[in-house]
């Protein structure tokens, strides 16, 4: 497997961003309509990647900061380029560096979940860092997943009924054609199918009901069709999440350690101290549990 984000950037095809970003890339994955079984020939090409920067980011103190004091110390937590243009493609990339990216999977952030649950034939690279990360996804999930889906899918609800279109969108004749939006609509049917899989299962197959997205996407549903499915679906979810099993909460202490598994594998041993003064991860992982005690 080789890294089509950094072939992207070998060709030059992407600029203007650090090296180190694309040479340590540890995991891609092919997401978006591709992911879920409703791609079709003129689909955008999404890659989702997460990279190690430089041990001083990670560690700042390890090079001369200290956080809060002077200069700020190096940082890094995505970089994202739309409409890339390659060999009749286009392509959207965001690569994210894995400090932010272990805090969004432990979020259950549904634009990134689903980036370590895509089959096998859509991974386009996995060092042995990203195939244990992989490997471990299932300590991620957690019920807290119900509240971030659900924001999402009421999102997508509201752009699905959004009346205003840009007559040079490329869904304009789409839109035009159903009444609605069906691109949303779908996303709307994925979301909630995926946080039952989450709540019943433990885990998530993106291709599971491929078909049914399929044909919302074709505009086989009517607009009342798919709004009545989302309360028919919320009400039954709103129960599973109270008789779920599930743990409530995300394993913080497992999921740092598998962090500092990660980092160990990339830059060697890491001493006590470093890890008790890992700023910008502890930073985030703590912010995100400030926001998940709130639920």
């Amino acid at each position: 497997m080789s890294s089509k984000i950094k072939q992207l950037y070998s060709n030059k095809i992407i600029k203007n961003l650090e090296p180190f970003i694309c040479e340590n890339i540890q995991y891609e994955t092919i997401m978006g309509s591709t992911a879920y079984g409703v791609s079709s020939e003129s689909s955008d090409v999404d890659l989702y990647a997460f990279t190690i920067p430089p041990k001083g980011y990670v560690f700042p103190h390890t090079v001369g900061f200290i956080p809060g004091f002077g200069k700020n110390p190096p940082n890094f937590n995505v970089y994202q380029e739309h409409h890339i243009q390659h060999n009749d493609k286009e392509y959207d990339v965001a690569v994210y560096g894995i400090v932010k990216y272990f805090s969004l999977l432990m979020d259950n952030n549904p634009n990134l979940i689903d980036s370590l649950f895509t089959r096998d034939q859509s991974v386009t690279y996995a060092s042995k860092i990203g195939q244990m990360v992989k490997d471990n996804r299932s300590i991620f999930l957690h019920k807290g997943a119900w509240h971030r889906f659900r924001g999402y899918s009421y999102a997508q609800m509201k752009r699905m009924n959004n009346k205003k279109v840009d007559p040079d969108s490329k869904r304009y004749e789409s839109i035009m054609k159903h009444g609605y939006d069906v691109k949303h609509a779908y996303h709307i049917i994925r979301l909630l199918d995926e946080v039952e899989q989450i709540l019943s299962d433990y885990d998530i197959d993106l291709m599971k009901n491929n078909d049914q997205l399929i044909s919302v996407r074709n505009g086989e549903w009517t607009l009342d069709e798919v709004e009545e499915y989302f309360k028919t679906k919320e009400k039954r979810l709103e129960q599973l999440y109270q008789d779920s099993t599930l743990q409530k909460y995300p394993d913080e202490e497992k999921i740092k350690q598998l962090l500092i598994n990660c980092l160990e594998e990339f830059y060697g041993t890491i001493s006590s101290s470093e890890v008790r003064l890992m700023s910008s991860a502890e930073v985030a992982l703590n912010e995100i549990r400030q926001v998940l005690e709130k639920y």
